[in-house]
């Protein structure tokens, strides 16, 4: 198949191996036309994340400093309470941002007195005139159905790579278990983000793979984020090369070719990115950011530098929402 729109229904397998072989620049423009057919091209989303409750957690995610598994230096950190994540929330909002996004290190959500904290929180942030995303790992209906109940626009739970690279990356769930919660947020009508990280190690067999999968859910996520792995001293993917920027311009490419109406996001990584690789992956389709100095545990670049950045480029912030 050589169309550049892709599949109305489904996405072959063969389709996205043959997208990431193509030429670079023909992939590049090729997604920038279908982009332009679904999106404003000078605007971006703005997200803000926050970690609420950071370390301590029983996954084992090969990439993560957060895993009792790692001798990673993060140190573990009680939820936060309600007042400080609105506090951080509305200097988020006033900082460009309008998501705010809330991660916390559990493998999965236990109903009780911290979810119920959580709640407030989305509640909170809502009140604020903020989207609201949270990803607190895996999640029963019941819980999902709360979280929409309380004002959750957006749930995070990311396929992370491949399926027949998952079990080199984290053994302590399945991808399976990756899907029911996919399952439950869709059907407690919450919108789903779900993307993974390119550079752990996999061929580009296991992108494409990737790609196909979260293009061929029940609906393609709303929010696609694409990380690029940030090697982190003491954990398992901590001497992993850096993944070379023209296979993170690939993936956002084929993103938005297989996913045409979602939004694309250039997240974790995007500091040891040079701003010519950002602007191509822009180009390219990706159509959202995340500001702040700290994606939970790794480095993000400085808002005075994203604010330069976006003006070189023409490039505005997409205010989705506004109390």
């Amino acid at each position: 198949m050589s169309s550049i729109e892709t599949p109305a229904v489904r996405v072959e397998r063969a389709f996205v191996d043959e997208l990431f072989d193509r030429p670079l620049l023909d992939l590049v423009f090729q997604a920038a036309t279908v982009h332009r057919r679904h999106h404003a091209a000078d605007r971006v989303q703005c997200s803000q994340l926050l970690s609420i409750k950071t370390g301590g957690c029983p996954e084992n995610c090969g990439y993560c400093s957060q895993s009792v598994h790692h001798g990673g230096e993060v140190a573990r950190e009680p939820l936060l309470d309600v007042d400080a994540v609105l506090a951080a929330a509305k200097q988020a909002r006033d900082g460009g941002a309008d998501r705010f996004c809330m991660g916390a290190a559990w493998r999965q959500v236990k109903d009780g007195p911290e979810f119920d904290r959580v709640l407030q929180m989305v509640a909170g942030v809502k009140a604020l005139g903020l989207e609201s995303c949270v990803t607190l790992g895996m999640l029963q209906p019941a819980q999902a159905r709360r979280l929409a109940e309380a004002g959750l626009d957006y749930y995070n739970h990311n396929l992370d790579t491949g399926r027949s690279h998952y079990d080199k990356v984290v053994t302590t769930r399945c991808y399976d278990d990756r899907l029911a919660t996919l399952d439950a947020v869709r059907g407690a009508g919450l919108k789903t983000c779900c993307g993974g990280i390119v550079g752990l190690g996999e061929t580009r067999a296991a992108r494409a793979e990737l790609l196909w999968q979260l293009a061929n859910l029940p609906e393609a996520p709303t929010s696609v984020p694409i990380n690029a792995l940030v090697p982190i001293p003491g954990t398992p993917l901590g001497e992993q090369p850096l993944l070379d920027w023209t296979e993170i311009v690939r993936a956002v490419a084929v993103a938005r070719l297989v996913m045409p109406r979602s939004i694309v996001r250039l997240s974790a990584g995007r500091a040891e990115m040079h701003e010519a690789a950002q602007a191509l992956c822009f180009l390219a389709g990706a159509n959202s950011i995340f500001l702040g100095d700290e994606l939970l545990t790794t480095p993000n670049p400085s808002p005075q530098s994203d604010a330069a950045m976006l003006d070189k480029l023409g490039l505005s912030p997409l205010q989705t929402t506004r109390a």
